[in-house]
């Protein structure tokens, strides 16, 4: 669905990006994640054929932005991070106004309209002025309008920011719900944390390298190469830190908080014979958890030191 390969963008002597290789198959949701100014935005209107790369190419569906520009255009929805809305316009006409651009006529205008608001969940904004909805209802607002005709492709420009936390929990269970449809979608983010648990692929961004490219999954082990268990047993701590201990996959065993931190060994995966050691030998078992790293220290990990390498 998407692919760029060795994407550049230059000005002058300085690198918005460089060599920015992507691929995306379609129902992907990729969260482009990195701080302001580190490339997000420049390769997002790339793709979207709204500006131009310095050297490299992209390909949507199959279309180059070179030879391909207005077929991409009818395959992709780009939301902005900030976008006007017309202080005259209702909710309804601001979308029929798009939507007669995207050439949607007659009753099939009205009634495209009328269900990307109940999709948003802003069907009972329909008749407000457009500059009167929130911050939340504003973004829902632009996403009703990048979906209007239907795109297979939709580029989200920091969807979430400026967000308060239930409007970016509506925001995120919106995502899951369009990427379920099968749309290939790429969100960009500074607010690193909440794209874990709505992604199945991410990408790190900084200074307008593409750092990390790779399923959550493989961020996460690659950030952290011993895994951490936390474990809490009824009585006998002690006694059930020492059986731990001397198992063959555990490499340390530290008490506290009335809870046993274990560290395993490296790229030990498999712990399912901790619980039944424990049982086996009499400890009940209160918690039993792996610990998880989120994506704000796995940015952190896998950019520490790149400034001085580029």
């Amino acid at each position: 669905m998407i692919k760029t390969n060795q994407l550049t963008k230059k000005y002058g002597d300085m690198y918005a990006i460089r060599n920015i290789n992507l691929e995306l198959d379609q129902g992907d949701l990729f969260g482009f994640i990195g701080p302001n100014g580190a490339g997000k935005t420049t390769t997002m209107r790339i793709i979207a054929t709204l500006l131009n790369p310095t050297s490299g190419e992209a390909y949507v569906c199959g279309h180059s932005i070179y030879t391909k520009p207005k077929e991409i255009r009818r395959l992709v929805g780009f939301m902005p991070d900030f976008f006007g809305v017309y202080d005259d316009m209702k909710v309804i006409e601001y979308l029929e106004f798009f939507a007669a651009a995207y050439r949607i006529r007659g009753p099939e205008r009205r009634r495209r309209c009328n269900e990307m608001l109940e999709v948003v969940d802003l069907d009972f904004k329909r008749d407000a002025y457009a500059n009167t909805l929130s911050r939340g209802q504003t973004q829902r607002l632009g996403l009703a309008r990048v979906l209007l005709h239907d795109p297979q492709v939709l580029l989200l420009d920091e969807p979430l920011s400026g967000l308060d936390p239930r409007a970016r929990i509506e925001m995120r269970n919106l995502l899951r719900r369009l990427g379920s449809m099968g749309k290939t979608i790429i969100v960009s983010s500074h607010i690193l944390p909440e794209l874990a648990d709505i992604c199945n692929k991410v990408g790190v961004i900084s200074q307008g390298v593409l750092v990390v490219n790779a399923e959550v999954s493989e961020v996460m082990k690659r950030v952290r190469e011993r895994t951490l268990l936390h474990i809490e047993v009824g009585e006998g701590g002690e006694g059930a830190a020492k059986l731990l201990a001397e198992h063959a996959i555990v490499e340390n065993v530290e008490p506290g908080d009335g809870r046993l931190s274990v560290t395993l060994k490296q790229d030990v995966e498999d712990f399912t014979a901790l619980p039944k050691l424990l049982t086996d030998n009499g400890y009940g078992i209160r918690y039993f958890g792996e610990e998880k790293v989120d994506l704000e220290a796995a940015f952190m990990a896998l950019t520490k030191g790149l400034g001085e390498k580029i």
